[in-house]
């Protein structure tokens, strides 16, 4: 397979028409159809089903849709590791991680490198931690932001200064907002969203002293911006992080009250041959996480970076 035709094939599925494709990648479709044929011929499947208005995937489009994707994303992040000269650093970082309040400080670090070396540029992809590390072990990130628990036998790591907190996010006017901290016996009829990650963690299970399975769970939730929009909209109180939800009069967020932290590491695969750019990113993020505390790192090793 050629990395040209997969980016034929990933346009077409992204506009669900050959023509409309073929204007996008300034083809004429006779080229663009011939090209497609080509590939299912090649892999002995068939990718599209050709419909009046649209074509769609087959199950066999969607594997190679996500196939694809991985293809070209990690093409085009090994070329810009090679940009520009032994003198400049430029290029692109690749940053994923879940919610979380320590993104400030990548955020912080990544404008201040930014204003050294403006020819870095960044990509943050968000998604829980099955998410982040199977990116981060295909290579197609250079950087995960994860929470405890996580198996760090598996990578090299900083541990950021900061914790997270958990709690309860609710209706400002809820009965709850006027109590300073949650017990959990405040939880337990209470109709709740539930992080699918925190469902995991056996801290949150013994504070509240009851199994998942007896809670009035009304949802469950990845990311928690629009569980926010489901808690104003009163579908139940969300358990989730301190600092995640900004600027909303409607909602209220009470700590528990036992004290729950999370600690916070960025971790990168062993053995990474960091491009400049990222290593020169690393080198900041720790002096950054200097800065705020002592931030442990697995490694006193120096970066390297090609």
């Amino acid at each position: 397979m050629e990395l040209r035709v997969l980016r034929y094939f990933l346009a077409v599925a992204q506009e669900e028409s050959i023509s409309g494709a073929a204007e996008y990648l300034h083809l004429t479709q006779p080229t663009l159809s011939r090209q497609l044929m080509d590939l299912e011929q090649e892999l002995g499947k068939k990718l599209f089903i050709r419909g009046s208005r649209k074509v769609s995937l087959t199950e066999d489009g969607v594997l190679l849709r996500k196939r694809a994707s991985e293809i070209v994303e990690l093409v085009e992040k090994t070329e810009s590791e090679f940009w520009g000269t032994e003198e400049t650093v430029a290029g692109d970082i690749y940053i994923g991680g879940g919610e979380s309040h320590a993104m400030r400080l990548i955020a912080r670090t990544a404008r201040e490198l930014r204003q050294v070396y403006p020819g870095v540029r960044y990509h943050l992809f968000s998604g829980n931690a099955l998410d982040v590390c199977e990116r981060l072990d295909r290579g197609c990130l250079d950087f995960g932001v994860l929470l405890e628990p996580v198996d760090l036998k598996r990578y090299d790591y900083l541990q950021l200064p900061m914790r997270d907190v958990w709690g309860v996010l609710m209706p400002s006017d809820h009965p709850l907002s006027a109590r300073e901290s949650i017990r959990p016996e405040d939880l337990w009829d209470e109709p709740l969203l539930l992080s699918r990650q925190a469902m995991g963690r056996s801290s949150l299970s013994e504070w509240l002293g009851r199994d998942y399975t007896e809670l009035n769970v009304a949802a469950t939730y990845n990311l928690v911006f629009n569980a926010s929009l489901m808690v104003e909209e009163g579908l139940g109180c969300a358990l989730t992080l301190d600092r995640l939800v900004n600027g909303s009069s409607r909602l209220c967020f009470r700590p528990l009250d036992t004290r729950l932290e999370v600690k916070l590491y960025v971790v990168w695969k062993k053995f990474q041959v960091f491009s400049k750019a990222a290593a020169k990113f690393l080198a900041a993020l720790q002096e950054g996480a200097a800065r705020h505390g002592t931030g442990d790192t697995s490694s006193g090793k120096e970066v390297e970076g090609i």
